[in-house]
């Protein structure tokens, strides 16, 4: 401690509740649990430091090793966060202030069979997030003889990353509760009182393979062109389908053990990011929401004691 500053054991207390709580409310606990008054922009300071620390002593790598795990399961998807950006300009900065929602794009892998996941978060575009799926995945164990089983949703950057991150190492399959959302709009139009019963049956179709069979039954059902586009659902599903005939091989995924729905990165994305980056009233500078990030993932691979041991030794 010096005239002041802060010890380390008093910005780690700092950031770790920051990590978890607005920088507000953080003073207030700050205060409440040690006795110590803390300004809120030094709360905002250190704990972004700490973040920006974490982001650029990041140990990922991009390089394959030759040997890794025999089997991994990797999910990718987004979810949008409130972001704020002060325009350049002269006076009043709330009349130059701009708000809107980025994406943040949040990856996992880990060993099949195995509940440790590995993650990574980022705002950047579709390859940004690839590359770092690709890390990810390497720091989980995979190597140039590891098979992964990759998950998402529809969207099509995810399927293009999978392919272009683990070439000729990875299957992609299209979660399976996206596709029954679907089928279920579906089941309304055609049958109506019994769509339950309908809808189970098509997905037992898809999960035996018979995706042809689920493809006949809704063009036999599909809404004519005069329909508008908001109110044909059984057109919307069947065309959903076709565009992702090569990601439904559920039967094969079900036959090897390995899940057929992406619950693990949408639990993750309430868990790792939403939990912080979407506190009610909270609005993010992009850089800063990249440095939340780096605190929020560095904490969930369970990297945040090795962190503040490094920053103790490298003080000593």
């Amino acid at each position: 401690m010096h005239c002041q500053g802060y010890s380390l054991g008093l910005q780690r207390v700092i950031t770790d509740l920051a990590a978890d709580c607005s920088f507000a409310e953080s003073v207030c606990k700050v205060q409440e649990h040690y006795g110590i008054e803390v300004a809120q922009s030094a709360v905002r300071s250190i704990t972004e430091g700490h973040g920006d620390t974490m982001q650029a002593e990041s140990p990922l790598s991009a390089v394959m090793p030759r040997c890794g795990v025999q089997q991994m399961v990797a999910e990718i998807d987004g979810s949008f966060i409130p972001t704020v950006e002060i325009k350049a300009g002269q006076g009043d900065k709330r009349k130059r202030r701009g708000v809107g929602w980025r994406e943040a794009r949040l990856c996992l892998a880990h060993v099949a069979g195995s509940t440790e996941n590995h993650y990574g978060a980022t705002l950047g575009s579709p390859e940004q997030a690839g590359r770092l799926w690709r890390a990810v995945a390497i720091s989980a164990g995979a190597g140039g003889n590891t098979r992964l089983h990759c998950l998402g949703d529809g969207a099509k950057w995810i399927a293009t990353q999978a392919s272009e991150q683990f070439a000729g190492q990875a299957t992609y399959l299209l979660d399976f509760y996206h596709v029954s959302e679907y089928l279920a709009a579906a089941a309304q139009t055609i049958a109506k009182s019994a769509a339950k019963e309908w809808l189970h049956r098509q997905q037992e179709n898809l999960k035996e393979g018979r995706v042809e069979a689920v493809l006949s039954e809704l063009a036999t059902h599909r809404e004519t062109e005069e329909v508008v586009e908001a109110e044909a659902a059984v057109r919307r599903c069947e065309r959903y389908l076709k565009e992702r005939l090569e990601y439904l091989d559920y039967k094969s995924a079900i036959a090897a053990g390995l899940p057929i729905g992406s619950g693990e990165i949408e639990a993750g994305h309430r868990k790792v990011v939403q939990a912080r980056l979407k506190l009610s009233g909270a609005w993010w500078k992009e850089d800063s929401a990249e440095k939340m990030l780096a605190l929020r993932t560095c904490r969930a691979n369970r990297e945040w004691e090795p962190y503040w041991k490094q920053q103790r030794q490298a003080q000593a």
